[in-house]
């Protein structure tokens, strides 16, 4: 899966900012999902004290959700931490995974910020734009915007608000479990993103994509074979 080239991951932070805003207004916010047969989750680690971090990309079958490709590299990580500014640091290397890819996933779940950020261009969101591809932000903590109360029951949210714009929603995805930040990353609405949240979920907390990347992200998890490699396996090819 290639990423379009819209820009330099070298710059300094008052650029990349810039460079935010601008393409803050490229975000589609209607929902463009169309059929899916393969769904992914995407996620990083934190690196390691050579500066090292391991990047993710787990593909499912959907509705069955079960493993069909996963793809893990490690490199540098040559942006600084910047807040508001993680997907300069992280997106190269998720970009770089997901090159690695045999399987062109329908709809990407994505462990980060969509357009709940406050230039309404998290992770999910720049993902979407380079890969020209449905992204949903599925976020474990808030970072910007105020809600209500989430009612105990799964399946229950209530919007984020910022400066009075809607950009999100807190997610109950497993009762008695802390909310999840859902929000557009790009080609989806907020309803749509809601939903396949919840259809990937299986009893936890977290979708099914977005945890086993985590997994793959943290070493806890062994890359799957493409499809093609599994089937001639069983047909002993």
């Amino acid at each position: 899966m290639k990423a379009q080239h819209l820009h330099s991951w070298q710059m300094a932070p008052d650029q990349a900012i810039k460079v935010q805003r601008q393409l803050a207004v490229e975000v589609s916010r209607r929902n463009e999902v169309e059929a899916v047969g393969l769904v992914a989750g995407v996620d990083i680690s934190a690196p390691n004290a050579a500066g090292l971090a391991r990047a993710a990309v787990v593909v499912l079958s959907y509705p069955e959700l079960t493993s069909v490709e996963t793809k893990v590299i490690m490199k540098e990580v040559m942006f600084p931490y910047v807040p508001g500014l993680l997907s300069f640091r992280e997106s190269p290397l998720i970009i770089a995974a997901c090159e690695e890819l045999e399987a062109t996933p329908d709809l990407i779940l994505v462990d980060g910020q969509g357009i709940a950020h406050p230039r309404r261009l998290g992770l999910a969101s720049h993902l979407g734009l380079l890969w020209g591809r449905p992204t949903i932000g599925c976020a474990k903590s808030r970072l910007c915007g105020e809600h209500k109360i989430v009612p105990p029951e799964k399946g229950s949210y209530v919007e984020i608000t910022d400066n009075g714009e809607v950009i999100g929603a807190a997610l109950r995805t497993k009762a008695g479990a802390p909310p999840l930040y859902i929000s557009i990353g790009h080609m989806v609405d907020l309803e749509t993103a809601i939903s396949w949240v919840l259809r990937c979920c299986q009893g936890q907390r977290l979708p099914e994509p977005t945890r086993l990347a985590h997994l793959a992200a943290s070493g806890h998890l062994e890359p799957a074979k493409p499809a093609e490699t599994q089937a001639q396996m069983r047909l002993g090819i």
